[in-house]
């Protein structure tokens, strides 16, 4: 049977084989691990490979340049300065998916549009436009075939991680086939973009209590899979105001509304709008900020959601064990967790924030970011939440840092996460809410009795069996097993000597090497067998790694 890949399908698994292998022993996957003579050249050269096997690559560059929790120091400088910037498509290759996409013809639907785009990323490029009613329009519109190209990659990224986390001690680890599939389910999301226009609609809703945030809103008649139009904001990159402007105007309050906002988002939506970063934040000539690109949305449980609040809130007070404690609850402890060294390094950490200066370089970001790697480094894994919340933070505070420099982040976060601890607070003691407990609570009232004269009436009647489920796969009968087997082979083992020795007495015309024949065969392959079973016991037999003991959230 034949191989069901076409020939560019093989070369492509081929090309991402070979850098797989390339770095494979790079140490590029050791959070917290230090660096070596020479890992700042490779990490350089890991980029570059990165960006050369395309848009895919680019992206997951980007994703694991915030994983403190996952790559090494060294790799992670070398991952942030990737630059997801790479030359337009001709527009004429764009046009028919444009025109595709929107059912009409370009100027059916466009007074005029700009053929030169704004700008060009690895997935899309953005083109201006200008309806026929006059409305400036930014235009993004998805490379071709990129969606194909992603889908192909991820599926032989996932085949690399499975065989990796069967296969390597590293892979039982780091469990890559849970970081392939959280980064499919992002990139496959920042690929449509009826998605991102909903973003855009849901955000700009949720900010109306911020006069002083703008979102552009989606024009859905011009929107679809591939295309996404939207208002066009004219303003300056926060990045590009002067001191001049800072003394002219004050950007204070736009910075504090923008992390009010985002925080709301987080702690009362449920959602990490993951890129608000300096280049998708501008100043409008109306002095409000404008909000770009929100293609990477992440949605974050209500249990969750309110254990992260308890950890900032404990984080701002200075509560190290605290901090320690909801970070382990709803985290998943692996193998080896050391509990006693992550609540010190925790604690020791939390204690710089609390008092941390600008020598000291600890913002509430980078606080986030180094939980997950202590936390990786004491084998507890963090959910994704958490790193994403931090590279959100980490954005904001670059955010804030252009508009104002004196700016005071941690006050901002202290007041207004307690203020949102105090709307929650208040909306438990609701009537709304409180009936809905006592309603619980009376239907556990009134099953209990009935459930306590069942467990009676069982033991009365001696009929009452306790069943432990799981028992068949669990490590005492895969020890059992174990034994079993090396029992089994160690008797045919010693049969087989007996037997050799017996035959060895016999006088035959068949020999070798001066020996009977069939008694040395039978010696040769007891020998095998024996030396199998030493071998095996030296290297399989180790303690019984524990299951994964998950928090209240796991």
């Amino acid at each position: 049977m034949g191989s069901s890949e076409s020939p560019g399908a093989f070369d492509r698994s081929s090309r991402i084989m070979r850098f797989a292998l390339k770095y494979y022993r790079a140490g590029v996957f050791g959070g917290g691990s230090r660096p070596r003579p020479g890992d700042a050249a490779k990490a350089r050269d890991f980029v570059d490979d990165l960006e050369r096997l395309g848009p895919t690559f680019v992206k997951i560059g980007q994703s694991l340049s915030t994983r403190t929790d996952l790559v090494a120091p060294v790799y992670l400088d070398a991952l942030r300065r990737m630059q997801d910037d790479v030359q337009p498509v001709d527009f004429l290759e764009l046009k028919p998916l444009l025109e595709e996409s929107l059912g009409v013809r370009m100027s059916k639907a466009f007074a005029t549009f700009d053929e030169q785009p704004l700008g060009a990323a690895s997935l899309a490029q953005v083109h201006l436009a200008t309806l026929h009613d006059g409305r400036e329009v930014a235009v993004k519109i998805q490379r071709p075939g990129v969606s194909d190209l992603i889908q192909a990659d991820m599926a032989v990224l996932d085949r690399f991680a499975r065989g990796a986390d069967r296969f390597t001690s590293i892979g039982h680890r780091m469990r890559f086939v849970d970081i392939v599939g959280e980064m499919q389910r992002a990139l496959l999301a920042e690929l449509d973009y009826l998605d991102e226009a909903e973003s855009l609609e849901r955000f700009r809703h949720r900010f109306e209590p911020y006069p002083e945030l703008f979102v552009p809103a989606p024009i859905w008649d011009y929107t679809s899979h591939r295309v996404l139009t939207m208002e066009y904001v004219r303003g300056t990159k926060v990045t590009d105001i002067t001191g001049l402007q800072r003394t002219e105007h004050d950007y204070g309050p736009l910075a504090a509304a923008l992390l009010r906002g985002y925080l709301d988002q987080v702690f009362v939506h449920g959602e990490i709008h993951a890129d608000p970063h300096p280049g998708n934040v501008l100043v409008t000539d109306d002095q409000r900020l404008a909000l770009l690109d929100f293609g990477m949305v992440a949605h974050v449980p209500p249990r969750q959601r309110e254990r992260l609040l308890k950890l900032v809130l404990a984080a701002v007070d200075g509560r190290g064990e605290d901090v320690a404690s909801e970070a382990m609850a709803m985290s998943a402890r692996l193998e080896r967790f050391d509990e006693a060294r992550y609540v010190h390094e925790v604690s020791q950490l939390v204690a710089r924030y609390a008092v941390r200066s600008e020598r000291l370089g600890l913002s509430e970001g980078r606080l986030l970011l180094e939980l997950a790697r202590i936390g990786t480094d004491c084998s507890l894994r963090m959910p994704p939440a958490t790193t994403l919340l931090g590279k959100t933070m980490l954005n904001l505070e670059a955010v804030c840092g252009a508009l104002d420099p004196e700016l005071d982040v941690k006050a901002v976060v202290e007041g207004h996460t307690y203020g949102l601890m105090r709307k929650r607070l208040r909306a438990s003691l609701s009537p709304r809410h409180l009936g809905m407990e006592a309603l619980e609570t009376q239907q556990i009232l009134r099953g209990a009795p009935r459930k306590v004269a069942d467990i009676l009436s069982l033991i009365a009647d001696n009929k009452l069996r306790v069943q432990l489920g799981g028992l068949e796969e669990s490590h005492l009968m895969e020890s059992l097993q174990k034994i079993a087997n090396r029992i089994s082979t160690g008797v045919i083992t010693a049969s087989l000597v007996v037997g050799a020795a017996m035959l060895a007495r016999v006088e035959t015309p068949h020999t070798l090497f001066g020996y009977p024949a069939f008694a040395l065969i039978l010696f040769v392959l007891a020998a095998t067998l024996g030396v199998t079973l030493v071998v095996s016991a030296l290297l399989s037999d180790r303690k019984v790694r524990p299951p994964e003991e998950r928090g209240p959230l796991g």
